[in-house]
C-alpha cells in the first residue's frame, strides 16, 4: 500500500496516572496542516443552494408510488423542483412565526419530503432534529420535550403515534405538519390538545401566498441535533454544526480525487438506511454537491430487492449484516450448482483474488472471471453498482474479500460517528492489504489511541492498542444539554469513541472492540465481550450471539440465533425433523452449538474463562421490536439481560448442576 498517513506526533507513556497515548496520525492530504476549505462552502445550505444553481434540470429525488395494491416505478423531481418547494416550506414556517434557530423534528421513513423538510431547515436557519422511524412513543417523546422541538414533521402513518399524550404533553410543541394527507379525525384530535396540524399541499400552499426569503445560517451555526438510540439509557443528542457538514464534503472530494474513476452527474444512490443515521445523510448531502441522484426504497426492506432491480443504483452502502445476507444468498445459490461448476466458480475466485492480491484492480485482475460467473453477484444489486461501502459495525473480513472479488464493484470500509460527521477513517479500494481494517484518517481528522490498562491495551506495545480518539473539523461540539457526559468524552480536544482500535504502523486502523462492553468474572479476569462475539460469529451455525458473564461466577454463557441453512443441514445429516422453531428447542442442537463454539475458541486460542460454557436458543433474532437492539443494531445489553434473565439463570443453575455431580 502506499503512504497514506503521516505520523505528527510520537507516542508517549503516561505519568502521574495519566494513560499512555500512541503516535498521531494524520492523513496525507493534510501532512502540513488540514487543507483550507472552500470559501464558497461553508454550510450545508451551501452545498444544495450551489447544486440547485448549478443543476436545476438533473433529477435530484426519486420515489415510488402505490397504485392498486402495487408499486410503480421511479418518479423524479428536479434539483430546481425541490428547491422551490424548500422555499415554500421554509416561507410557510416563517408565516407561521417559527423563530430562527428553533428545533423541527421530522419523523418518517425515508421519502424526497424528508429532504425538502431538511433542506427547509438549513435555507431558513432552523435546527433539523431527525427521529429514528422505529424509535417508540416514549423515545419520541423525549426527544420532542428534551429537545423542545416546535414543529414536527410526520410521515402520515405516524401522526397518531405524535397525537398521543406522550408528546402533547410537551410545552413546546405546537404545530405538526403531515409529510401526506390528513383525516377530519386527526384534525380534531390536533385542536383538541392546542396544536394545529396540516397536510404537506396546505403547507407548500401557505410558503407560496407567503412568500419570505431563505435566512442563510452561519457556519457555525447549529445543523442539526441527531440523537443517537444508545444502549442504554435515554437518547443522546448530537449537535452538529454546519461547517461539520461542509467540511465533510470537501474533505470527501479530496479523497475522490486521488482516484481515477470519478463521481458523475449519472451516479444514482439507493436511500434505505435512516435518514436520521449520520452515514445515510452524508452520503445523500454528497450525493447533492455533485447533481447526482437519490432514489428512496419503497419503505419495506424485503422489498429492498425490487428497488434495486427497479433504481440500478450504481452506489450501495450499507451495514454488515445487509452484505452478509448477500453473501449467504450467493453461497446458496452455489451449493445448489453442479459440482464441475461450482469447481470452475471458486478456480475463477482464486485466480482473480490471486491478481488481485498482486495490486491489479478489480477492473482488471479478470474481466474473463467477471464475465462468467461474478456478473451475476453484480446483478443482485441492480447490474450497475460501481461501487460499495460498508459501515456502521466491521465487517468481517471473509465477506469483505468475497465482495471485493464477485461483486465487480469497488468496496470500502469506514469508520466514524454520529459524533464525527460519519466518516472519519476511511479504506482505499481495490487495496487489499486493507481487508479487515476501516482504513485510513481522512482529511479533516486526526487519530491516536489511548491505553486501557485494565484490558490490558497498550498503544505502545506491539500491536497498538487502544482507545480511538479522535481530533479534527468534524467533531461534533456537545452533547445538547449534557455538559457532564460532554467533558467526560471530550478531553483536551481528542473525543473519546470507546472504541478499541489496532493501529498498523503505517497509520492504518482496525476495529477490535468496545471499551464499555466488559464486565469481570467472579476470578478477577476482565472479559471484552464485543471481540468474543465477533470471534465466535464466524461458525456457520451462528447468525448471532449474545455473551454474557455474571460477576459472581466464573464461566461465561450466551444466547444464539442460529444459522437457518445451517440448522437444516445439521438436522438432516443427524436424522431430525421439524421446523426451524422445533428444531431450536432440541438439546441435540444446543450441544451441537457449543462444540462448534469451543472449535471457534480453540481455533482462536482463546483463554479458558474465554470460553462459552453454556447456551441460550433463540430462533427469533436479536430484534428492534423486542427492544433488544438499536435501529443501527446495536445490542442493548441491559435490555438483553432482562428480557433472557430467567433462561440465563437456568442455563448457570445446569452448569452449577454438572460441576457437583
Amino acid at each position: 500500500m502506499a503512504n497514506f498517513t503521516v505520523q505528527v506526533e510520537s507516542g508517549r507513556r503516561g505519568k502521574d496516572g495519566n494513560p499512555s497515548v500512541g503516535p498521531v496520525y494524520r492523513s496525507i492530504l493534510a501532512k502540513d496542516g488540514f487543507p483550507p476549505l472552500d470559501p464558497d462552502l461553508n454550510t450545508s445550505w451551501d452545498v444544495f443552494r450551489i447544486a440547485a444553481e448549478k443543476f436545476p434540470s438533473n433529477r435530484m429525488l426519486g420515489w415510488r408510488e402505490m397504485k392498486n395494491g402495487k408499486v410503480g416505478p421511479y418518479l423524479w423531481k428536479t434539483y430546481k423542483e425541490v428547491y422551490q418547494e424548500v422555499l415554500r416550506v421554509g416561507s410557510a414556517l416563517s408565516h407561521l412565526g417559527v423563530k430562527h434557530s428553533s428545533k423541527i423534528g421530522i419523523y418518517s421513513v425515508n421519502c424526497p419530503n424528508w429532504i425538502v423538510a431538511m433542506e427547509a431547515c438549513n435555507g431558513y436557519r432552523y435546527v433539523c432534529v431527525p427521529l429514528y422511524d422505529t424509535l417508540g412513543e416514549g423515545a419520541v417523546g423525549y426527544i420532542v420535550e428534551h429537545a423542545e422541538i416546535v414543529v414536527v414533521f410526520v410521515q402520515e402513518t405516524k401522526i397518531n403515534r405524535i397525537l398521543s399524550s406522550n408528546c402533547t404533553s410537551t410545552m413546546h410543541l405546537k404545530v405538526i405538519v403531515s409529510l401526506g394527507s390528513t383525516t377530519v379525525e386527526q384534525n380534531a384530535a390536533a385542536a383538541n390538545t392546542g396544536m394545529k396540524l396540516y397536510s404537506w399541499d396546505e403547507i407548500l400552499e401557505m410558503g407560496k401566498e407567503n412568500t419570505s426569503d431563505p435566512l442563510p445560517p452561519k457556519p457555525l451555526d447549529i445543523c442539526t441535533i441527531m440523537y443517537t438510540s444508545g444502549t442504554r439509557g435515554d437518547p443522546k443528542g448530537v449537535v452538529l454544526t454546519h461547517e461539520c457538514i461542509a467540511t465533510y464534503v470537501t474533505g470527501t472530494d479530496l479523497f475522490m480525487n486521488q482516484f481515477e474513476d470519478k463521481m458523475t452527474t449519472d451516479d444514482v444512490y439507493l436511500s434505505f438506511l435512516p435518514l436520521a443515521h449520520i452515514l445515510d445523510r452524508t452520503i445523500e448531502e454528497y450525493f447533492f454537491h455533485h447533481g447526482a441522484s437519490v432514489g428512496y426504497y419503497q419503505g419495506d426492506i424485503h422489498a429492498l430487492r425490487d428497488d434495486l432491480m427497479e433504481l440500478k443504483p450504481t452506489l450501495f452502502a450499507g451495514v454488515p449484516r445487509v452484505f452478509e445476507k448477500v453473501y449467504e444468498g450467493v453461497l446458496k445459490a452455489l451449493s445448489e450448482l453442479l459440482p464441475h461448476r461450482r469447481m470452475i466458480f471458486n478456480a475463477l475466485y482464486r485466480y482473480k483474488l490471486h491478481w488481485m492480491r498482486l495490486g491489479y484492480s478489480h477492473k482488471t485482475a479478470s474481466p474473463l472471471a467477471d464475465f462468467l460467473a461474478f456478473r451475476k453477484v453484480k446483478d443482485r444489486l441492480g447490474g450497475r453498482v460501481r461501487l460499495i461501502i460498508s459501515g456502521g459495525a466491521p465487517l468481517s473480513p471473509e465477506v469483505e474479500e468475497f465482495l471485493r472479488v464477485t461483486s465487480c464493484a469497488y468496496l470500502i470500509q469506514g469508520y466514524g460517528l454520529t459524533e464525527t460527521c460519519g466518516v472519519s477513517t476511511v479504506g482505499f479500494p481495490d487495496d487489499m492489504s486493507l481487508v479487515g481494517t476501516v482504513g485510513v484518517t481522512s482529511a479533516y481528522v486526526e487519530v491516536r489511541l489511548e491505553e486501557v490498562p485494565e484490558l490490558e491495551y497498550d498503544p505502545l506495545a506491539t500491536p497498538s492498542r487502544g482507545e480511538v480518539c479522535l481530533r479534527g473539523k468534524t467533531i461534533f461540539t456537545e452533547y445538547y444539554k449534557n455538559p457532564e457526559l460532554t467533558k467526560e468524552v471530550m478531553i483536551d480536544g481528542w473525543f473519546h469513541t470507546g472504541d478499541i482500535g489496532e493501529m498498523r504502523p503505517d497509520g492504518v486502523l482496525k476495529i477490535i472492540d468496545r471499551k464499555k462492553n466488559i464486565f469481570k468474572l467472579s476470578q478477577g479476569e476482565y472479559v471484552a465481550v464485543e471481540y468474543l462475539e465477533n470471534t465466535y460469529k464466524v461458525s456457520p451455525i451462528v447468525e448471532d450471539i449474545w455473551v454474557y458473564g455474571d460477576s459472581f461466577k466464573s464461566v461465561l454463557v450466551a444466547v444464539t440465533t442460529p444459522h437457518e441453512d445451517s440448522t437444516q443441514r445439521w438436522a438432516q445429516a443427524n436424522g431430525h425433523q421439524g421446523s426451524f422453531y422445533d428444531l431450536c428447542k432440541l438439546e441435540d442442537l444446543k450441544k451441537y452449538i457449543l462444540q462448534e463454539l469451543k472449535k471457534v475458541a480453540e481455533t482462536n486460542k482463546l483463554r479458558g474463562f474465554e470460553h462459552i460454557k453454556g447456551i441460550v436458543v433463540d430462533p427469533l433474532p436479536f430484534d428492534v421490536e423486542r427492544d433488544l437492539v438499536t435501529p443501527t443494531m446495536k445490542k442493548k445489553r441491559a435490555q438483553m439481560l432482562k428480557f433472557y434473565q430467567s433462561d440465563i439463570g437456568k442455563v448457570y443453575q445446569n452448569i452449577s448442576a454438572e460441576r457437583k455431580r
